[in-house]
């Protein structure tokens, strides 16, 4: 009885699986308005009735498909700050793994260009806190701690301010053709780093 219920847990896990990386398909290609449940059931191969055993809606789709690679984004971009002794490196290879996750299709494409289009400006803007600025947050904290910028600078503003820059970074990059992003990629770079190196002044100064 225990493996009827392993094989049946491994095939609803495996379903679950196929709807989420058909929906990444699709949305990521069609976009959200124009992909149906239909369509997502078609190229997973399931009935549509096996989408609503799962999610609530397209839009609980979406947003399940939004956490996991905003899950999985923040964990590496934080991966990256950690692998640093010095936090202002730390913040950099951080932005760079964000970046470079932002010239990915799927990631960009969700992430950035469909998502305020699926949950609604104020709703995507909510779901990033959760990640983005949260993530900034705690690598200001690390800054501080780690001497590189005044305590004075972990504020609401502060955070909020460079939550924008990174939400018009990885907007930008979403729309760049292809053969052009690793060059917008570094221009984005530019900013941030002048920011970084202006907070770090206001230590010594």
């Amino acid at each position: 009885m225990a493996e009827v219920k392993t094989r049946r847990g491994e095939y609803t896990e495996s379903t679950r699986r196929a709807l989420l990386d058909a929906a990444s398909r699709l949305f990521t290609e069609r976009g959200f308005a124009k992909t149906s449940l239909d369509d997502v059931a078609a190229d997973a191969r399931v009935t549509k009735g096996a989408i609503y055993h799962h999610f609530s809606s397209k839009t609980g789709l979406f947003e399940v498909l939004f956490d996991e690679l905003e899950l999985t984004e923040n964990t590496a971009a934080r991966a990256a700050f950690e692998a640093q002794s010095d936090p202002g490196l730390g913040a950099l290879a951080a932005l760079d793994q964000f970046l470079l996750a932002c010239c990915e299709p799927v990631y960009g494409a969700i992430v950035f260009r469909e998502a305020p289009v699926a949950l609604g400006w104020d709703g995507w803007r909510r779901c990033e806190e959760k990640y983005s600025y949260a993530l900034l947050d705690d690598l200001i904290a690390g800054m501080v701690d780690g001497g590189m910028i005044p305590a004075s600078m972990r504020t609401e503003a502060t955070v909020t301010v460079a939550f924008g820059m990174l939400g018009a970074a990885g907007q930008l990059l979403a729309r760049t053709p292809p053969e052009d992003r690793e060059r917008v990629r570094g221009e984005c770079r530019v900013p941030f780093v002048a920011l970084l190196a202006g907070m770090s002044s206001s230590t010594h100064s």
